[in-house]
């Protein structure tokens, strides 16, 4: 493991912690972790991803456990999307490892800052004036599984390059597409388990995974996971929608310059 000062590391623990709690109440607080681990790390750019997807796979399974038995995963409807969406993400995932190798570490810096940002004013917007549905797209037909097939390449090269999981940027744009919240939720972290996991087999071929490093912070981001889904089902996430919006913004500005 690269050698990490203890004060460091306390603060990435608390990070995690952190992280797992919004992963699965708004599911953007996986970006917390990836912004840490480059903030606080001399990592490279392919090792900050890699690691970071490690523990967005533990995060995806804790998720996918919790919303399957809370209903949103069982219907017909939610499987198809999330059938469709995880099967695309994959060669979007794989693509994404690929291309990181040819990003320095200082532009992944300003990537990650810039899909801060957006993600940032993405919260507050959805917190202050609501996100509404754009359209209503049904996963069972043949146009609605071509459009999800689409989103879920297009997340998965994201998520796969920067080293964010699926969740940050799927929910909101499955909300866009007519999902509930609490389904666009659970389907998230399913389509994250296959972004992360296709992920960190390419990373890992190219000796990009810290693994001592992700096991150290796989168990408060485990515990945060499951503390978080408990939230999401007994108290409106909106407000930490907007705090997280809040502070996201200044610091993908901060990273950008």
């Amino acid at each position: 493991m690269v050698p990490v000062p203890f004060e460091v590391l306390l603060a990435l623990l608390l990070v995690a912690l952190l992280s797992g709690i919004g992963c699965t109440t708004v599911g953007a607080g996986g970006i917390f972790v990836t912004i840490a681990l480059y903030l606080l790390t001399p990592l490279s750019s392919a090792e900050i991803a890699g690691t970071a997807h490690v523990l967005f796979v533990l995060v995806g399974v804790i998720g996918v456990v919790g919303y399957a038995r809370s209903g949103e995963l069982v219907g017909r409807e939610g499987r198809a999307l999330a059938t469709v969406l995880a099967g695309s993400s994959v060669l979007g995932a794989l693509a994404g490892s690929v291309l990181n190798a040819f990003v320095s570490r200082r532009l992944f810096g300003i990537l990650l800052g810039l899909l801060i940002v957006c993600t940032g004013i993405l919260l507050a917007y959805r917190r202050l004036r609501g996100l509404p549905s754009l359209a209503a797209v049904g996963p069972e037909s043949r146009g609605g599984r071509l459009v999800f097939a689409g989103l879920g390449l297009a997340l998965g090269a994201v998520g796969g390059l920067v080293g964010v999981g699926g969740p940050v940027l799927a929910v909101p744009a499955l909300v866009l597409l007519g999902v509930p919240m609490l389904a666009a939720l659970g389907v998230a972290q399913l389509q994250a388990i296959f972004i992360s996991g296709f992920a960190v087999g390419g990373y890992y071929l190219q000796d990009a995974v810290s693994v001592a490093l992700a096991g150290l912070l796989a168990v408060p981001i485990a515990v945060g996971a499951v503390a978080g889904w408990l939230v999401a089902h007994r108290v409106d996430p909106s407000r930490l929608e907007l705090v997280l919006g809040i502070v996201l913004v200044p610091t993908g500005i901060y990273l950008v310059l």
